[in-house]
C-alpha cells in the first residue's frame, strides 16, 4: 500500500463525504489507510448506506454523534451554515470542524452541491464528470474562483496511478521515443459491465447537452490524453499545447429492440424470459450464477443491486441473500409504471434489449493539434509542440474490462502499454524494454490500478499542506493535484466538442468552439 507520508504540521484534515456508496467508499479507504487525513461526517439519503459507511470510517461501534450523520447534503449545509455562525451548536470543546468534502453523488447532482458548498469556502474532490452540462461546468469554475482560493480536484483518477505516471515520465521527461507523433488509445469496458451500468444501470441515459457514455465512463480517458499531450511538461513548456480540431462517431450498436432474440417474445424480465438460459446478458446468470454462487463476493456489482447484501450474508445466510437478490432481479415495469419512476432507478433484471437506455456502446475521438511553437522556450523551435493526432476508442463488446490499452508513436521509437507493462521500443538501438510496474495490495490494485488510492493521498496532502501554511494553494494545487480548475474544465470541454461532433456529424473546430462555447458574451 505504501508508507503514510509524515504528516504536515497543524491538526489532520478533516473531510465530509457527501455519498457514501461505491465511490464514497473507495475514496473514504484510502483516506484512511494512507493518508493522515480523517472522515469526520457521511451525508447519504440511505440509512442503511449511511450507518455501515459511519461504522467504517467514522464511529464505529458507538452511537454516531449528531454531526457525524446526515441524512441529505442539504442537511449538512444548513448545520454547517449554522454552526459557523454559533459555535455553541456543537457543545463538544474537542470537536474540530471538517476542512474540505469529497462529493460521489450522482451525476446530475454535482453541480448544484458544488455551488452550494461554495460559500463555505472548503477544499473539495468531486468525482467525475464535474458536471452534465459545459455550462454547470463553467459556473462551477466561476463560483469557485469567486471565493478565497482552495485546493479542488476532480476524480480523473487515470492521471494517479503508478503506471500511467511512469508512462508520462518516459514520453515527456524522459523523451524515450522522441517526440509525439500519434497516440492510439483504447477504453474495454467489457461486455458484461457495460450492460450493467449503461443499459440497466444509472448511467443508461443521453445527457442534457447530447452527452452520455463518453462523459459518463471515459472523461477521465479523453482527460488522460489531454494530460499526456496538452498539459505543460517539461519538453513543451508551461504553455498548453492546445488542440485544433475534434472529431467523433459512435453509435448504439446492439442494446435495442432490433436486436432481441426471437425467443424471448415480449418478455421484459429475465426472470420470465424463455431466451435466458441462452443469453449471454441474464441477469440470473451474471449476478447469482457468477457473483453470488460462483465468486461469493457480496462487493460491486451485488451491492449496487442490494446494499444491505453484506449485512443479510453476516446475520443470516448465503440462500437468503439469493432470495433478496432474485427479488430486486425481478422487479420490472410497463406501460402503467409513471415515467419518472422508471427513468430515477436502475432495473438489473430488465432485458437489455427492452431498456430505455440511449448511450451509445461504441465510439471513438479523434483529436488533432497542429504545430504551435512558443518563442523564447526549449520548445521555440517547435519541439514537443508538433502536430500530433490522440485517437481514442470506448468499445463495449470485450472481455478485458476497464484494463485499458494503447501505442504510442514517436520520432524515435514507439511505446505499447497495457495496464500492467510499458514496452518502449527505439527505432536506432532496436531494442525494446519493458517495464513491469509493481504489484500493489489486491485493494489498490483493483481501485484503478491504485488511481483511487493515488488521487485520494494527492488531494489530502494538498489541503495538509495549505492548512499548515508549508505552502500556498497554487503552488499545493500543482504539485500534489497536478492541474488546476482551468484544466479540469477544458478536459471535460473537449468531451462536449466531441459529443457536439457525434450529434451533427462534422469537424469541431477547436478555438472557434471555444470561443462559441467558453468565452462570456
Amino acid at each position: 500500500m505504501g508508507s503514510v507520508p509524515p504528516p504536515a504540521s497543524g491538526p489532520a484534515p478533516r473531510f465530509i463525504v457527501i455519498g457514501g456508496g461505491s465511490r464514497g467508499n473507495a475514496y473514504a479507504r484510502a483516506v484512511t489507510a494512507s493518508t493522515n487525513g480523517q472522515i469526520a461526517a457521511v451525508a447519504d439519503i440511505n440509512p442503511f448506506v449511511r450507518e455501515e459507511f459511519g461504522r467504517k470510517y467514522i464511529w464505529g461501534d458507538r452511537k454516531a454523534a449528531p454531526y457525524e450523520s446526515f441524512a441529505t447534503w442539504e442537511d449538512w449545509v444548513e448545520w454547517e451554515t449554522a454552526r459557523r455562525k454559533d459555535p455553541s451548536i456543537v457543545p463538544d470543546p474537542a470537536y474540530v470542524p471538517v476542512t474540505g468534502a469529497f462529493i460521489c453523488t450522482l451525476d446530475e447532482t454535482h453541480a448544484t452541491i458544488i455551488r452550494a458548498l461554495a460559500p463555505l469556502n472548503l477544499h473539495i474532490l468531486c468525482e467525475k464528470p464535474l458536471a452534465l452540462s459545459l455550462s454547470d461546468c463553467l459556473d462551477i469554475s466561476s463560483a469557485l474562483s469567486a471565493q478565497p482560493p482552495k485546493i479542488t480536484s476532480i476524480g480523473h483518477v487515470l492521471r494517479y496511478s503508478p503506471h500511467n505516471i511512469l508512462l508520462r515520465k518516459l514520453l515527456l521527461e524522459d523523451q524515450a521515443v522522441g517526440e509525439v507523433v500519434s497516440i492510439e488509445h483504447t477504453e474495454p469496458i467489457g461486455w458484461w459491465h457495460f450492460s450493467h451500468s449503461y443499459v440497466r444501470g444509472n448511467w443508461r441515459h443521453i445527457k442534457p447537452d447530447g452527452v452520455g457514455s463518453l462523459l459518463t465512463k471515459s472523461c477521465h480517458d479523453i482527460d488522460f490524453l489531454m494530460w499526456m499531450l496538452t498539459s505543460p511538461s517539461s519538453l513543451t513548456g508551461d504553455q498548453p499545447h492546445l488542440p485544433s480540431s475534434i472529431h467523433s462517431t459512435g453509435a448504439m450498436t446492439h442494446f435495442r429492440r432490433s436486436r432481441k432474440p426471437r425467443k424471448a417474445g415480449n418478455a421484459t424480465n429475465c426472470l420470465n424470459c424463455a431466451a435466458e438460459p441462452d443469453c449471454n446478458y441474464s441477469a440470473p446468470k451474471i449476478y447469482r450464477d457468477r457473483w453470488l454462487r460462483k465468486e461469493k463476493d457480496v462487493g460491486w456489482p451485488l451491492k449496487i443491486i442490494v446494499p444491505e447484501i453484506e449485512d443479510i450474508v453476516d446475520s443470516s445466510d448465503w440462500d437468503k441473500a439469493e432470495e433478496t437478490l432474485m427479488t430486486r432481479l425481478s422487479e420490472d415495469y410497463n406501460e402503467a409504471t409513471p415515467k419518472q419512476e422508471v427513468e430515477n432507478r436502475s432495473w438489473y433484471g430488465r432485458c437489455v434489449y427492452e431498456s430505455d437506455n440511449s448511450v451509445v456502446d461504441e465510439q471513438t475521438v479523434t483529436i488533432s493539434w497542429d504545430e504551435n511553437p512558443v518563442p523564447n522556450t526549449p520548445a521555440a523551435n517547435g519541439y514537443g509542440r508538433g502536430p500530433k493526432t490522440a485517437l481514442f476508442h470506448m468499445t463495449y463488446p470485450t472481455q478485458a474490462q476497464c484494463d485499458r490499452r494503447g501505442r504510442i508513436y514517436g520520432s524515435l521509437g514507439e511505446i505499447s502499454y497495457d495496464s500492467k507493462k510499458i514496452e518502449v521500443h527505439t527505432f536506432a538501438e532496436g531494442d525494446t524494454k519493458v517495464h513491469v510496474i509493481p504489484k500493489q495490495a489486491p485493494e489498490v490494485e483493483k481501485a484503478h490500478g491504485g488511481g483511487d488510492w493515488g488521487l485520494a493521498g494527492a488531494f489530502v496532502r494538498a489541503v495538509e499542506e495549505v492548512e499548515s501554511g508549508e505552502l500556498g494553494v497554487k503552488e499545493a494545487q500543482w504539485r500534489y493535484v497536478g492541474c488546476d480548475m482551468e484544466e479540469i474544465v477544458r478536459s471535460h470541454a473537449v468531451v462536449f466538442a466531441a459529443e457536439e461532433s457525434r450529434n451533427e456529424k462534422k469537424v469541431v473546430d477547436w478555438k472557434e468552439w471555444c470561443q462559441r462555447k467558453m468565452v462570456p458574451s
